[in-house]
């Protein structure tokens, strides 16, 4: 599970958040609680909505994604969002982006050297 807002996964999750709400939202619109939980099926924690509305409207600003209110049965509307044009192009980008640093951190982790399946042997490579 990713914790949101704790220690040092913050700035991780921070990096992060963007791109996972982006991709929630090109999948299928949504609203704030929608998000949450569909967030904490995928393993984040998130307590609640607040703590990525700032996201929101951070990508709103940018003209990726656009919301609506929308009459709710179960209470007062809900503002849905969802993906424009530019959106869905921005998200493959970033996730071409974040393919290419996950790669890169999983062979420093697994010592790995770039472009082979062989790991660095120990003690062999010079210290900085």
């Amino acid at each position: 599970m990713v914790p949101v807002g704790e220690g040092h996964h913050t700035q991780i999750v921070k990096g992060l958040l963007d791109m996972c709400l982006l991709s929630i939202i090109v999948k299928e619109p949504s609203y704030g609680y929608g998000m949450v939980q569909r967030l904490n099926e995928y393993g984040w924690v998130i307590a609640n909505e607040n703590s990525f509305y700032p996201v929101l409207k951070r990508l709103q600003k940018q003209g990726l994604i656009e919301s609506e209110l929308v009459p709710s049965s179960s209470g007062p509307a809900r503002k849905y969002y969802s993906a424009t044009a530019e959106g869905k192009e921005m998200l493959e980008l970033w996730a071409s982006d974040w393919h290419s640093v996950r790669d890169g951190v999983d062979a420093v982790l697994e010592g790995r050297v770039a472009g082979s399946d062989r790991k660095k042997k120990k003690g062999k490579g010079k210290k900085p």
